[in-house]
């Protein structure tokens, strides 16, 4: 089995590059400023971890105020060591204020890497949205099987053997009188739009217009045709 062979990646070099310039620049600002020895050393450390823990926190756990603002705070340390080491500030006489704050550094990155590794970042489970109600099948009814219920017996009635006499025949029965034809409710604008359809027939051909072409050009049930006829009378 063959190893791979080893492949320079570009951006690795470069990343190596710019990290060990950065990390040079911390120490001589940190030296500068009157931490000299290990804690001169210390100080890159401390702001690349920052850097990195916050960007870390981004990737993992997606955007946040928390995250962006102590990556900031690392990459403003960063880069301002940066800029003072290029000749724009004299390191052999630090101002007193850039002295304040490389002081206070340490007790600043220590905060910052205690919130990112320790607050919560686990997101609140929401709660489970109430089903719709009937939704849900209901049980189904039980039906006991046995065996069917024997039929009753049911006594014959008794036959009459006397000759019935001959009953004279019903007269027959009156015819009901037909009833009325409900009336069809006809909306006004219905009767107006009908009314038009009618003068422009009677316009057109000179005879007033007939319930079956009035039927034809509303496109109503006969019914409806009748009553809107009845009322164009």
């Amino acid at each position: 089995m063959t190893r791979p062979a080893l492949r320079i990646d570009a951006v690795l070099v470069q990343a190596v590059i710019a990290g060990a310039l950065s990390f040079a620049h911390l120490h001589d600002l940190a030296a500068a400023a009157g931490q000299d020895g290990w804690k001169a050393w210390a100080y890159p450390i401390s702001v690349d971890l920052l850097l990195v823990a916050a960007w870390r926190r981004l990737r993992s756990d997606g955007p946040s105020r928390l995250a962006w603002c102590w990556f900031v705070i690392a990459l403003v340390a960063s880069l301002g060591a940066n800029v003072a080491t290029a000749g724009l500030l004299d390191l052999t006489d630090v101002p007193a204020w850039l002295r304040i704050l490389v002081a206070a550094w340490p007790a600043l990155a220590f905060m910052g890497g205690t919130l990112l590794a320790h607050s919560a970042t686990d997101p609140v489970p929401e709660p489970p949205a109430p089903a719709a109600p009937g939704t849900e099948p209901g049980p189904e009814p039980v039906t006991e099987t046995g065996p069917a219920p024997e039929p009753e017996s049911v006594p014959l009635p008794a036959v009459d053997h006397t000759p019935a006499l001959p009953a004279s025949e019903p007269a027959p029965a009156e015819p009901a009188p037909a009833a009325a034809a409900p009336a069809v409710p006809v909306p006004a604008a219905l009767v107006d739009h009908a009314r038009k359809v009618a003068d422009d027939h009677h316009t057109r051909t000179g005879s007033p217009i007939d319930t079956d072409t009035l039927r034809a050009r509303l496109g109503v049930p006969p019914q409806l045709a009748d009553a809107i006829a009845a009322q164009l009378a």
